[in-house]
C-alpha cells in the first residue's frame, strides 16, 4: 500500500519557516531538514502558497507564514496539500455476489465517512502553534543547549 508524506512534510515546512524565520529559508535548506529534495519542497510550498498559508516571491528565499501559527490549523495544512484525498479507502474489487463483497463497500464508505469527518474535526482543533511549541519542549530535553532559540515558541 502506497501512502502520502505530503502532509507530514508540509507540517514540517510550515514549523521550519516559522522557527528558523530570519535565516536561509531556501528550499535546499529546508529540504535538508525533511531529508527529501528541494524539488518537493517547492512543490509542496507551492501549494502552501496557493492555500493562502505561506507568503513567499519568486526568486527570494524569504518565505512567511500567512498568519500566525495559532491561526492555522492542522485541517488547513491538510487541505492545502491532501485537498482531493480522503484517509480512508473502499477497495472497490469486490466479488458483487457474495455477500460480503456485495454489501462491504456501502456499508464502509458511509463508515468511512463519519470516520473522516471526525478526523478532520480533530484537526480543525490543532494548531501549527502547538505542534511548534511541543517540538520546542522536546528539542529542550534532548538539546537543553538549543533552549534560547526555541524559547519563543515554548
Amino acid at each position: 500500500m502506497k501512502y502520502s508524506v505530503k502532509f507530514s512534510d508540509a507540517i514540517h515546512i510550515l514549523a521550519y519557516i516559522e522557527i528558523f524565520k530570519g535565516t536561509d529559508l531556501s528550499s535546499e535548506v529546508i529540504a535538508t531538514s525533511v531529508e527529501t529534495n528541494a524539488v518537493s519542497v517547492r512543490k509542496i510550498m507551492s501549494q502552501l502558497k496557493k492555500s493562502g498559508l505561506i507568503i513567499s516571491h519568486s526568486g527570494k528565499a524569504v518565505p512567511k507564514l500567512s498568519r500566525k501559527p495559532e491561526k492555522i490549523s492542522l485541517y488547513d495544512i491538510y487541505r492545502s496539500v491532501e485537498s482531493h484525498s480522503d484517509l480512508f479507502h473502499v477497495d472497490t474489487k469486490t466479488a458483487p455476489g457474495c455477500i460480503v463483497g456485495g454489501n462491504i463497500q456501502d456499508v464502509l464508505l458511509e463508515k468511512y465517512d463519519l470516520l473522516q469527518q471526525s478526523v478532520e474535526n480533530e484537526m480543525k482543533k490543532i494548531t501549527l502553534r502547538d505542534i511548534i511549541g511541543e517540538i520546542s519542549e522536546r528539542e529542550i530535553e534532548k538539546h537543553p543547549e538549543n533552549r534560547n532559540q526555541v524559547r519563543p515558541f515554548l
